[in-house]
């Protein structure tokens, strides 16, 4: 009975030697060195390190070390001792490489163990909207990632086409399993911004030790509609066209949704399109045309003051044309008037009487 006592103490004490490393000295001159110093693992995967104890410390008689740690196995050579895991299936582990002297005295060294799981799922949305928006009106973008770890090494960024615009930090540094995590960015939008597709993607930044290129996952792309309202580069236009030419007003803009036109102007008719035409200005179109454009955002006018230029063309080719008339009138008058001044000559009743008398003294034969 004494004697099982005995190995029962001897055993605890060697348990406790091998295991309870909870106070030991990470600061120790001979240190035990781990390689690599640390460890990026994707969960479920394999992985190793090798832990050299120490060069001469821990090379006394009675001396203990090993590797403690949850999971794995370890394999020693000399002072030299290779932990393994054939899956890594622990969301937190840190093995611990140590050795314990004869008089008790621990020296430890911990190796970082990054176990990590890319997101399964990225997806954008606004919070508390849905369809159009509207200018200068202010919008959350979620962006919710699903099933990722660890999430303190989590990185989300949003884009407005390939416009980075924001890159939100999470809040959560202490889970090690995965978790979903939304991260939030305001925007105000403007009228650029219709039809432009807002995503974003989440990628874990692991490190120098975790893979070359990170996990990088994307959510689907939103197109973005904005109302506005219509917009015009001037609101006053002055225009001087000349009486007999073409005329056309135009006030064409855009808006969402598409704006309506609306004319008042000193001519009977008003068009119901963006452009007014009068095909030969007179006199009577000069004056103010005000062009109205709206829709559901607002209105905004234009006014065009037209001026009407006289043309005196067209007087000085009827003054021309009279003036031809009234030459070729006279050139008539004239011909006819010496025509009949000829004419009336030939039957003179002077010339009658003349020969009359002279045919009768024509004396007789005796």
């Amino acid at each position: 009975m004494f004697f099982s006592d005995i190995f029962l103490v001897v055993s605890l004490l060697t348990f406790l030697r091998d295991f309870h490393v909870s106070s030991c000295d990470q600061n120790c001159t001979d240190k035990p060195e781990f390689t690599p110093t640390s460890l990026v693992v994707k969960y479920g995967d394999p992985t190793s390190a090798i832990c050299s104890v120490c060069q001469h410390a821990c090379l006394g008689d009675g001396t203990i070390y090993n590797v403690e740690s949850p999971v794995g196995n370890s394999t020693k050579n000399g002072t030299t001792i290779l932990w393994t895991v054939d899956r890594l299936t622990e969301w937190q582990t840190s093995p611990m490489c140590y050795y314990t002297s004869n008089t008790g005295y621990q020296c430890c060294s911990t190796l970082t163990v990054t176990v990590y799981q890319p997101p399964d799922s990225v997806s954008i949305s606004f919070v508390n909207h849905t369809g159009p928006m509207s200018e200068g009106h202010q919008y959350t973008l979620q962006c919710t990632v699903k099933d990722v770890a660890p999430v303190e090494k989590l990185v989300v960024m949003f884009y407005r086409g390939q416009t980075s615009l924001g890159q939100p930090q999470s809040n959560n540094n202490i889970e090690k399993k995965p978790v979903n995590e939304s991260f939030s960015l305001n925007i105000t939008p403007s009228k650029d911004d219709d039809g432009v597709q807002f995503w974003c993607e989440a990628k874990l930044e692991l490190g120098p030790d975790g893979p070359q290129r990170p996990p990088v996952v994307t959510s689907e792309n939103i197109t973005a509609t904005v109302y506005y309202k219509p917009q015009l580069n001037s609101s006053h236009l002055n225009i001087t066209v000349a009486e007999g030419n073409s005329l056309q007003l135009n006030c064409s803009t855009v808006g969402n949704p598409s704006p309506m036109y609306t004319w008042t102007s000193p001519i009977r008719y008003y068009p119901s399109g963006s452009v007014l035409t009068i095909d030969s200005v007179t006199s009577e179109d000069k004056g103010q045309y005000t062009c109205s454009v709206s829709n559901r955002m607002g209105t905004v006018t234009v006014t065009f003051n037209v001026d009407v230029k006289v043309s005196y063309l067209g007087l000085i080719i009827g003054v021309i044309a009279a003036v031809a008339v009234l030459v070729v009138i006279c050139v008539i008058s004239g011909y006819s008037f010496f025509y009949k001044s000829n004419r009336m000559g030939q039957y003179n009743l002077k010339d009658v009487f003349r020969l009359h008398t002279k045919h009768s003294a024509v004396p007789s034969v005796e």
